[in-house]
């Protein structure tokens, strides 16, 4: 097995490396990493331009691999170029995880509008489906999207982001030392956001809650840990305007993973946001799957699977994304209910074990791989 990736986002020892493609080991897996610049603060244009970028060094990589099957994972859809040219060069199977539905989510938020563009990257959606030998979505919405550009629905398999249970799930004890970094936190309730500042995930909208629980109860805190994103500046020039930064809503820099699951025990409820649009409903959001498997209460602000999923389980709430004084209405109740809140926190790991443990998905994804490469053998034979 072995890994192509980007540097984006790996730690400062791999992108500070000068050497345009070279091989390294992360996290005991052979990898070869291609150096290009990355960051959720850049501009589409400019993002989109690290994306044909790395889809070129990596078709070259990849078809020099001699593997049986190739794996490649999306977004961005670019990466789909990689992916069936190495599939026809080296003569193996393609297997395909859908994690975004592209173009559909570019095009909703106005990223893409340029009609000829339009074309071009449905007709790369389709060039990818078409050259998989199976498809992974990872949510039902997403499969029915994938299904509805006339790929056999057999082939689709949903598999959602994992929980890392045995990573998230520490002790009480780590989420008191993470509390006692912040003075102005103690043994107040914590609200937590700790994904990506862009602009699919409008973070502003917890300033304006914040604003909002502040006039219900001005102990609560809200803290975002995030890497640098494309509003982060934005998120905290609203926060100044709302009269709640470093007041009941904080902003720091994003910590290391490891000690994630320590600020996740320091939190009563974690959030997942984004913005109203009906395209997200179908998102897996890592830090959703996180907070189920740090048994977290979750909290999200918009509709679809996830959704009923909460609403199924008992692990969490859905705040409404329009009517802001009803969410933060909702949310103090919530937080003044201690035992509903011990039973979301227990509903989460349950959910986090019975349907989304790690060990499980990898086995599942396992026989999705092995599935291509035994369908190859019988097309060669």
């Amino acid at each position: 097995m072995k890994i192509i990736t980007s540097s984006a986002y790996l730690p400062e020892e791999f992108q500070n490396r000068k050497e345009r493609i070279y091989n390294t080991v992360i996290s005991n897996i052979p990898a070869t990493v291609i150096n290009v610049n990355y960051s959720n603060t850049m501009s589409f244009t400019a993002r989109l331009l690290s994306f044909v970028g790395f889809a070129v060094y990596s078709t070259i990589v990849t078809m020099q691999q001699k593997s049986d099957v190739i794996f490649a994972t999306s977004t961005p859809l670019t990466i789909a170029v990689p992916g069936v040219l190495g599939k026809l060069w080296n003569r193996i199977p393609l297997v395909f995880e859908v994690r975004d539905l592209w173009p559909e989510l570019p095009i909703a938020i106005g990223a893409i509008r340029n009609p000829i563009f339009i074309w071009a990257t449905r007709r790369l959606e389709r060039f990818a489906y078409n050259n998989s030998s199976q498809i992974i979505a990872l949510s039902p919405g997403m499969k029915h999207g994938i299904v509805s550009t006339g790929y056999p629905a057999d082939k689709v398999h949903v598999l959602p982001n994992s929980c890392d249970i045995d990573f998230f799930n520490v002790s009480s004890n780590e989420g008191k030392r993470f509390r006692e970094q912040f003075d102005w936190l103690g043994d107040r309730s914590l609200v937590v956001y700790t994904g990506t500042i862009g602009v699919i995930n409008g973070v502003g909208y917890l300033a304006h809650l914040a604003r909002d629980v502040y006039q219900l109860d001005p102990e609560v805190r809200f803290l975002v840990i995030s890497r640098s994103g494309y509003e982060e500046q934005l998120v905290r020039e609203l926060a100044t305007e709302l009269d709640v930064l470093n007041k009941n809503f904080f902003m720091v820099p994003q910590i290391p993973k490891n000690q994630m699951p320590a600020a996740l025990a320091a939190a009563t409820i974690a959030t997942s946001l984004f913005i109203d649009l009906p395209e997200m409903q179908n998102n897996s959001a890592n830090k959703f799957f996180d907070a189920l498997a740090s048994g977290t209460a979750v909290a999200i602000n918009y509709g679809g699977w996830q959704a009923d999923l909460l609403e199924e389980s008992g692990a969490g709430i859905t705040l409404d994304s329009l009517n802001l004084p009803q969410s933060a209405q909702a949310l103090i109740n919530l937080l003044d209910d201690c035992e509903r809140l011990q039973q979301m926190s227990v509903s989460a790991l349950a959910l986090a074990t019975s349907r989304f443990n790690r060990d499980d998905i990898a086995k599942q994804l396992e026989n999705i791989l092995q599935r291509a490469v035994d369908s190859n053998s019988t097309i060669s034979t």
